[in-house]
């Protein structure tokens, strides 16, 4: 990156604790920001910001990440608040759309859960590092664009040119202090300086502009920030037929495989950042934990946190404990330190937000072009593009892995080389190159024609392998073709895999494998 927002360093207690601090600050306006999107009572999106990252940061598969309420899940759950609410006016149940999300929630943990014992987390080993960079470009544009909500009013108006310049001012000053403040000393993060020391000035009445208590103001009419302990919020009053099982448990998937692909994707970010490996399937089954208990305690559920994330290792946290003292920190201004968290200025985070922008987004992207096949920097843009415009990054990264995918097979499809060799009369030996898949079937099928060959034909696998169903009917379909010209198609040098799975095709294939071929596997990388 072409900015050094991101270094190796090792984590510390006292990091971890004056990072989890700074976390803390940053969560607070989000997680009420993604209530009204929920549309819930801020204090569920924090009391969820608390579950995941007290869960996940203690038992989760890696250290330094940051899990708390996300857009990306409070949307899909207000899909079942809709639901819910209609069915309860239906029903004459008060608050059931609540419910519907509990319910929601806790079958999106199990099936989080179950992912976790399937140990399927390894899969995102198998997104392509174009999908990579043009889910970590869109994501740093989305960032960007959000933060210049702060400088709107409700109905979508920009502030007052006086409100405008202060905010603008602010935010330069945070970025400056985050900047140049490790020039003076390390000891202590510099966004947390930053964010205390803009935070100075409102609280103080040195400067009037936009805080946390108006962002609470303009969603619920009320600027104060106050909460007690959560308490258990079984979803008891749910009518469990068909048509409810099928609706929460629609709503329950998406949950799970949205905040599964956030996570592991910012936990193998987070891993590059840090140089570091974490454990996908570790944190599949905390993330799981954590939003079931989320939903049976009143929570809104949610997922790692790019953004605050980012925060933390810039902040210096490595370890757990910057989660942990981010999500007890977060208790104590529920609980009892609203009145001060309520005076932080938006200017103050968007500051930070914008230096999470930059130190994000990856400006070697430019440098691609030209350099790398156009093909990835496809890939790249249409991620990227798909992440900004559809704000949905599971859905980027999907279309990503399986542009990534196609394009693979069409260049694998054309690598298939059959060179013939005629070792005596009648006897032809064709030496197969590449992997025979169903992308490739074709071209091979259409090389092999009985009318050109003698009357013994043999095809050497020794450079090449089985790999699919669609690669056994083919030489299935060829051995007819020669069979049927009264010519012998033998095939030789296959693998003990490739040859487990003819035996295994059994009545579904024909195929005659030579009496000389010898047994060997196929190297594994």
């Amino acid at each position: 990156m072409i900015f050094k927002l991101f270094t190796k360093t090792n984590g510390t207690w006292k990091a971890d604790t004056l990072s989890g601090l700074t976390v803390a600050l940053a969560l607070v306006p989000e997680a009420i920001a993604f209530s009204f999107v929920a549309k819930v009572d801020p204090i569920v999106g924090l009391w969820s910001a608390v579950f995941l990252g007290l869960i996940t940061s203690a038992i989760g598969g890696r250290p330094g990440m940051i899990s708390g309420a996300t857009g990306a899940i409070a949307v899909v759950v207000a899909k079942s608040v809709e639901m819910g609410n209609t069915a309860g006016a239906e029903l004459g149940i008060d608050n059931l759309g609540m419910q519907y999300m509990f319910a929601t929630l806790m079958l999106a943990g199990i099936i989080q859960g179950l992912v976790a014992v399937l140990k399927l987390g390894r899969f995102i080993r198998l997104v392509p590092h174009p999908v990579m960079m043009g889910f970590v470009n869109g994501l740093a544009i989305v960032i960007l664009i959000s933060q210049f909500k702060s400088f709107q009013t409700v109905d979508g108006q920009w502030l007052a040119t006086e409100q405008l310049f202060i905010m603008s001012a602010l935010a330069l000053l945070t970025m400056l202090i985050i900047k140049f403040f490790p020039r003076i000393t390390r000891a202590v993060p510099s966004i947390l300086v930053a964010i205390v020391a803009v935070g100075c000035l409102s609280f103080f009445d040195i400067v009037d502009t936009k805080t946390v208590s108006d962002v609470l103001f303009e969603g619920t009419g009320s600027g104060e920030l106050r909460g007690s302990l959560p308490v258990l919020s079984w979803p008891g009053d749910i009518v469990w037929d068909r048509e409810t099982i099928l609706l929460i448990g629609g709503v329950a998937v998406a949950v799970a495989m949205v905040g599964l692909i956030e996570s592991l994707m910012t936990l193998q970010l987070i891993d590059d950042l840090t140089e570091t490996r974490g454990h996908g399937n570790r944190e599949c089954f905390a993330q799981g934990g954590a939003n079931f208990l989320s939903g049976l305690f009143g929570g809104m559920g949610g997922c790692a946190m790019i953004g605050q994330s980012l925060i933390n290792i810039k902040s210096g946290g490595r370890g757990r404990t910057s989660g942990v003292v981010a999500a007890l920190t977060l208790i104590m201004f529920i609980v009892v330190g609203g009145p001060i968290i309520v005076k932080i200025p938006i200017a103050a985070l968007v500051g930070v937000m914008f230096m999470v922008v930059i130190g994000t987004f990856e400006w070697s992207t430019f440098r691609t072009f030209g350099k790398v096949p156009g093909t990835d920097i496809f890939v790249i843009f249409v991620v990227t593009m798909t992440t900004v415009f559809l704000h949905n990054l599971a859905l980027a990264v999907f279309i990503g892995v399986v542009l990534s995918a196609l394009v693979f097979a069409w260049k694998s499809a054309r690598h298939v080389r059959l060179m013939p060799q005629d070792i005596e009369p009648g006897i032809r030996i064709y030496n197969l190159q590449g992997v025979l898949y169903f992308g490739s079937v074709r071209e091979f099928s259409e090389r092999l024609w009985p009318a050109n060959d003698p009357d013994e034909v043999i095809i050497d696998f020794k450079d090449a392998r089985v790999a699919d169903y669609s690669s056994l009917e083919v030489l299935n379909v060829i051995t007819e073709r020669y069979r049927k010209a009264g010519k012998k198609l033998r095939l030789r040098h296959l693998s003990t895999e490739c040859q487990k799975m003819i035996t295994a095709a059994g009545s579904l294939v024909e195929i005659e494998v030579a009496e000389d071929d010898p047994h060997y596997s196929v190297a594994r990388i």
